[in-house]
């Protein structure tokens, strides 16, 4: 098993699947880094590195190509464009990506997680997403989504991101993930 004090989990700390990755990584012993930005309200404030607005500036993308690349509509609001920002910021410091979300019928992820997740695939970066609604585990391979059966944390610096709206078995498959990866835990 690898040791998981040496392993980083990049995340934003947010309600739902990033507060639940935060957790267990907090329980195995993983270390973390949850990015943010002023006056964003999280749940986890464990590694919180606040970002500034230079960082936040660097990761500046256009709601409209995001839009067009995800095929649906994301406001021009302040916020939506800085939660975008950071999660640039999360799959920028993995060297792999795991979400938390549903896959929809045109590839993308739901929400805007699925920023995340393209962004991963724009960075070729491994990429797994644990569908809520499939319970099922896929990765992106070839330009297609792939089911897996029981993916493991392999990368010392790994992106953990995903839905707000975590179910039961979002929640236990992080921990699954966690366990295969590490063990029993602390």
């Amino acid at each position: 098993m690898p040791v998981a004090s040496e392993f980083t989990l990049f995340s934003g700390g947010a309600q739902g699947a990033e507060a639940e990755f935060g957790s267990q990584a907090e329980r195995f012993g993983v270390q973390e880094v949850n990015y943010s930005f002023e006056g964003h309200k999280i749940e986890r404030s464990r590694g919180l590195r606040m970002l500034t607005q230079e960082e936040l500036m660097r990761k500046d993308v256009s709601l409209t190509y995001v839009s067009k690349l995800l095929d649906r509509n994301f406001s021009n609001g302040p916020l939506i464009r800085m939660v975008l920002r950071t999660i640039m910021h999360q799959v920028d410091g993995g060297l792999e990506v795991f979400v938390v979300g549903a896959i929809l019928d045109n590839g993308t992820v739901n929400g805007g997680t699925g920023w995340g997740a393209e962004f991963a695939k724009i960075c070729n970066k491994p990429l797994f997403v644990f569908d809520q609604v499939k319970n099922s585990w896929f990765s992106w391979e070839d330009n297609a989504w792939k089911p897996v059966a029981e993916p493991v944390i392999s990368k010392a610096h790994f992106t953990g991101t995903g839905t707000r709206f975590i179910e039961d078995n979002g929640r236990a498959a992080i921990a699954a993930l966690f366990a295969r990866s590490f063990g029993t835990g602390q």
